[in-house]
């Protein structure tokens, strides 16, 4: 498996990383330690977790794995932000040093390598915020900082102030990113291109819908996410099953079928293949479902392909301000990305 660097500075992580949103939750410690040993094998070095995760399962879980195995290349990565009220919910400097110390002690480690805030917070004092990350850093509690969940102006600000304040910088922001949304290409993708943070998708999967397991004319049943609960979050039924959602994974299955591989492969390696982009979480729920998103790491795809891919999944130009700048200027945001990528910003 390939390996990528975080940003500036940051470490250097396996192409996909392991999201463990499941463990403890879908996926019960038995099976969540098989996953962890086959992502190793296959030279897996990122994992990822959260506190929140089956309100601090998940990690407890993984921090267990780490004591039994005791590997000397796993990447960790945590997060904060989210705990339910009573726990350390907020991004607030008592909220960050309490979900730190609890993952700390979940995970049974000295230090984190990547620690992310999870998602904007309009309560707490960014400054402070900021500060606090600082802080933990020089403490040696944390080696790298990330954010995950923001618009672009936020995560601008956020940068802005670090540098203003002169604190520990970010090296990586993680969003939602998939052939579904794209969102992310119109702000913040270049401002990572251009600020040189990498980026660490979530979600590459759509949560289950690029892998062709949803229809059109049937609500989802059974042991699945959507088939548990419709409703669920972005990957909803109600939301994706679209038009142009049928057209992508029609386009999905087509290069799947051209290249003799599963779905699930073809929509990692497009993510794969983005400017900006280092690493991709996958999740699962069971080690089968793990080791075929593993084999994305051994797919090739044509620049034909590619280009399919891109073309069926465009989001649409909102007129303004990005048709009236196209106009103007003569070029896409996808050729301005990868001039981006290109300059090496």
């Amino acid at each position: 498996m390939r390996h990528n660097q975080l940003g500036k500075g940051g470490p250097f992580v396996s192409e996909l990383g392991l999201g463990t949103m499941t463990f403890g939750a879908e996926t019960d410690e038995a099976e969540a330690h098989r996953q962890l040993d086959a992502f190793a094998a296959a030279g897996g070095t990122f994992v990822d977790t959260a506190d929140v995760y089956a309100d601090g399962e998940s990690e407890s879980i993984v921090g267990r794995w780490l004591a039994s195995r005791k590997p000397d290349n796993i990447m960790l990565a945590t997060k904060a932000r989210f705990r339910p009220p009573g726990g350390s919910s907020g991004a607030s400097r008592r909220g960050i040093v309490k979900a730190l110390d609890g993952s700390l002690r979940r995970l049974g480690v000295d230090a984190i390598d990547v620690f992310y805030v999870h998602g904007w917070d309009p309560d707490a004092a960014l400054p402070d915020t900021l500060a606090t990350l600082d802080a933990v850093v020089a403490a040696g509690k944390v080696h790298n900082i990330g954010w995950s969940n923001t618009t672009g102006w936020q995560l601008q600000r956020i940068l802005d102030t670090t540098r203003h304040a002169d604190l520990v910088q970010p090296v990586v922001f993680q969003p939602q990113y998939n052939l579904l949304d794209r969102v992310v290409e119109w702000e913040l993708l270049p401002l990572c291109l251009e600020q040189g943070l990498a980026v660490c998708p979530w979600s590459p999967l759509g949560g289950g819908w690029l892998t062709g397991k949803y229809r059109p004319d049937s609500q989802p049943t059974g042991a699945t996410r959507l088939g548990e609960d419709p409703a669920r979050g972005v990957e909803a039924y109600h939301k994706r099953n679209k038009e142009r959602v049928w057209r992508i994974i029609d386009a999905v299955r087509s290069v799947a079928d051209q290249s003799g591989s599963w779905m699930g492969e073809v929509a990692l390696r497009w993510l794969l293949t983005r400017p900006g982009v280092s690493s991709a979480l996958v999740g699962a729920r069971t080690v089968e479902q793990l080791q075929q998103s593993l084999t994305a790491t051994e797919l090739t795809l044509t620049a034909d392909q590619l280009d399919r891919l891109t073309t069926v999944s465009a989001p649409g130009v909102p007129d303004y301000p990005y048709g009236m700048l196209e106009r103007a200027c003569g070029m896409t945001i996808w050729q301005e990305l990868g001039t981006a990528a290109a300059d090496g910003r």
